[in-house]
């Protein structure tokens, strides 16, 4: 019988297949071939969140360990061991969550091989769904490479005029870093004699091996995350990619870096995790406070927004490795919150792209006279970005901030100067677009959001008011598992 995790994960493969079947029955009518790949993909994806969602309704949150496991012999000794707890749960949510606003948010951006732009995000829901549920190491690191490759054709096919350098370099930063980390794999499936994840996660690695395996992962997570200095693919991709390819990189592609530090650094080397934490703090606050400064004096709105990224990845690492439990909870709520704000935000520079197609923040001014509804949206989200109480960027960064400070008492307090730099920039970008006169006789012209973009935002606006107000609904899933790892840690670390 396919369990509830494999439908989850594999779902999108049957839309794939439908999307296919579909473009042969056209036969040449690229016309009626595209708009059934749209349909497909919106009912495909939908189809994702409803499982997705049966997962979460039905998940134990009195228990810490795993769930919904699946365990079967593949070949050669491996196995294909599936399974969700608290830490991951949610990310699987997030990932079905976006996927259906990203199709509807591509309704109409995309009109040059649409079948294959559909098929491309398909599989990648299927691959980064894969990634949150895998339990076994080489099925993870399939998973977790596998994903690079549609990533790199969205932005390669479809991006902008420097599409193609933008996908090289996000794809080589990328796969260098995972080339360590598998030599790391194999030298861990080599000591322990197994490719379990749950019994990796107890197991006593040496000191000295647990440093020369730290860094090796770290070197896969920082560059997903991205933390400074290994950042700089994020503005290019962002930049060159098409909307939905930005909201699912910033949404989905940058939690990859939090989840295995908290699936892997923390529970598998908890003595190296503890001896680099300083590292970790120093590179947190130069990525808080830099890119919050770069972030600053950026003239593309796209851009700007992914500085915001790293910035606020900066929070979630300084969460993860403060090693108690406020700073765990926080880093995982604050990934969660930034999938939502950072996706929104992106898709409204889409709004306007779609109609000026100009990203550059010097044309626009004024807008909210001709687009009060939008005004308002963009307005919402940047607050949520710059972490005002009442959105659920605000839980996220207070929790992690407090529970840096318990670990380590400047990191935090360096660190809540970017809380202030992300208003500067912020409220900065939306005084400019927004306020003022309508002196660029081309916004004359341009109309309010329509339908279809107020049902793209309508999702996100909840998301984010509701987490603002009711975080428990996020902690209550996580608290048994960050519990379970935070003891494990102190524990191994004697803190």
């Amino acid at each position: 019988m396919i369990g509830i995790l494999t439908l989850t994960t594999f779902t999108p493969l049957l839309g794939v297949a439908a999307i296919l079947a579909g473009r042969y029955l056209a036969k040449g009518d690229e016309a009626q071939a595209a708009a059934t790949a749209r349909w497909f993909a919106l009912a495909t994806t939908v189809g994702t969140l409803i499982l997705a969602t049966f997962v979460v309704a039905t998940f134990d949150v009195s228990r810490s360990g795993f769930q919904f496991t699946e365990d079967m012999q593949w070949f050669s000794g491996l196995h294909y061991h599936m399974g969700v707890d608290g830490i991951s749960v949610l990310f699987v949510l997030l990932t079905a969550f976006l996927m259906p606003i990203c199709v509807l948010a591509s309704w109409r951006s995309i009109e040059t091989r649409v079948v294959e732009y559909m098929i491309a995000f398909l599989v990648l829901e299927a691959l980064v769904i894969g990634v949150f549920c895998a339990l076994d190491l080489l099925v993870f690191y399939l998973f977790f490479e596998g994903q690079l490759i549609p990533m790199f054709l969205i932005i390669g096919i479809w991006g902008g005029k420097n599409r193609v350098y933008a996908a090289y370099k996000f794809f080589l930063y990328t796969l260098l870093g995972s080339v360590l980390m598998l030599a790391a794999i194999l030298t861990m499936i080599s000591i322990a004699h197994t490719a379990s994840i749950p019994d990796l996660m107890t197991y006593k690695f040496a000191p000295d091996v647990q440093a020369w395996l730290w860094l090796a992962f770290f070197a896969s997570f920082a560059v997903k995350m991205p933390m400074w200095p290994v950042h700089t693919w994020l503005p290019d991709a962002h930049v060159e990619a098409p909307t939905a390819g930005s909201v699912i990189l910033a949404g989905i592609l940058l939690k990859m870096g939090g989840y295995g530090f908290m699936r892997f650094s923390l529970p598998m080397f908890p003595v190296a995790s503890h001896q680099f934490a300083p590292l970790i703090y120093t590179m947190s606050v130069i990525a808080i406070v830099y890119t919050s400064l770069v972030a600053f004096r950026q003239t593309d709105m796209k851009k700007l927004i992914a500085y915001s990224s790293v910035a606020h990845m900066g929070f979630v690492t300084l969460g993860i490795f403060s090693g108690n439990l406020q700073g765990e909870q926080g880093a995982l709520f604050q990934m969660i919150s930034h999938g939502v704000i950072s996706g929104a935000l992106f898709l409204c520079v889409g709004v306007v792209y779609d109609r000026m197609h100009t990203r550059e923040i010097a044309f626009y001014g004024g807008v909210v006279n001709r687009m009060p509804i939008y005004a308002a949206v963009f307005m919402l989200f940047t607050m949520g970005n710059v972490g005002l109480p009442g959105t659920s960027g605000f839980v996220g960064e207070i929790l992690t901030l407090t529970g840096t400070y318990h670990a380590a008492t400047w990191p935090a307090i360096i660190g809540v100067s970017g809380v202030i730099l992300s208003a500067v920039y912020a409220l900065s970008l939306y005084r400019r677009i927004a306020f003022g006169e309508l002196t660029n006789p081309a916004l004359a012209t341009i109309g309010d959001m329509n339908g279809r973009e107020m049902l793209v935002f309508a999702p996100l606006i909840l998301g984010t008011l509701v987490l603002g107000f009711q975080p428990g609904l996020v902690f209550h899933i996580t608290d048994a598992s960050t519990q379970q790892l935070v003891s494990a840690f102190q524990a191994a670390t004697g803190r």
